[in-house]
């Protein structure tokens, strides 16, 4: 069982595009390999958006903690006040007794339970989140829902990872596909981590440039392989270039160039992958060459 993961240095270069699209090309008869779905993007996940899936099972996500203050042992000395770095907790008001805490705000550290000198104050685990086991058109998906304002992305991508490849091996499918994270943070690393083979969606943009070279430099990190393909190559060829050359002096591969197409936004809107909306579509055509050679360098990291 391999795990390819699709990144971005940047968030709108098309990452959950081309994810969809190999989706759909897996799904066909002559597909080369079965593979489960996983949308490793829990802070806006948008793959389910176009495989349409049906929930089948969904569980919470205890991420971080918070602190909750007894006001009954409270004697509002205001030493938590004072050491809460977060301005999370607030003194007390007329209609209340004692110290009050935000659980928005509240980071969790624990600074003010081991600085109350009568502790008054504990930890208590929180609902972070969700994630869910579904059912596409395309294969089983696993993906998550992170609450408002809610951290520990990157463990709940893990977990999404987790559920994921544990399904791939009780049913013996051949691929994990990850639609992953953008950036270079901790959901990236979650991501990345046990990953066979990336596959970097850039843009020909100053910014899409330099993340990408900064997504670069954090697979390589892991020791991870990694490809690139340019999407919306032809509205900037200077960019594109710049893209290339860089690649081609460090021995990356670019697998792929998608033309500006509106097509793919018309796809979007029907809640379809550009290959199944318009499969003559010159990003169709493109995407479709990026798969077969993906596929290909997938095979040979299989051989080695």
């Amino acid at each position: 069982m391999k795990q390819l993961v699709i990144l971005s240095g940047k968030g709108g270069t098309g990452k959950t595009s081309v994810a969809a699209a190999f989706a759909h090309l897996l799904s066909l008869d002559n597909a080369p390999f079965r593979a489960v779905l996983a949308d490793a993007d829990v802070d806006a996940s948008n793959l389910e958006l176009v495989l349409s899936p049906k929930v089948i099972s969904h569980e919470d996500f205890w991420g971080g903690q918070f602190a909750k203050i007894n006001e009954d042992t409270c004697t509002e000395c205001g030493i938590c006040e004072e050491v809460c770095r977060f301005d999370a907790i607030s003194p007390p008001v007329p209609s209340e007794k004692g110290y009050q805490v935000d659980p928005i705000a509240c980071d969790g550290c624990a600074a003010c339970v081991y600085q109350c000198p009568v502790e008054a104050i504990t930890m208590h685990n929180q609902i972070a989140g969700e994630w869910f086991q579904s059912e596409s058109r395309y294969g089983p998906l696993f993906h998550a829902s992170l609450g408002a304002a809610q951290e520990n992305s990157g463990k709940l991508v893990t977990l999404v990872k987790q559920q994921a490849r544990l399904l791939a091996m009780d049913k013996d499918y051949d691929l994990v596909l990850v639609d992953g994270p953008p950036g270079i943070g901790c959901p990236v690393i979650s991501a990345v981590s046990g990953a066979d083979l990336a596959l970097i969606v850039a843009e020909p943009t100053a910014s899409g440039v330099h993340d990408m070279h900064r997504v670069l430099e954090t697979t390589a990190h892991f020791g991870v392989p990694a490809m690139v393909c340019i999407n919306k190559a032809d509205i900037y060829p200077k960019g594109t270039s710049e893209i290339e050359n860089f690649c081609h002096q460090e021995g990356i591969s670019v697998v792929g160039k998608i033309p500006f197409d509106t097509t793919v936004t018309k796809a979007m809107v029907q809640g379809q992958p550009v290959t199944l909306y318009a499969s003559d579509a010159p990003s169709s055509q493109a995407l479709r060459d990026i798969w077969a050679k993906t596929v290909s360098k997938l095979k040979d990291t299989n051989d080695e």
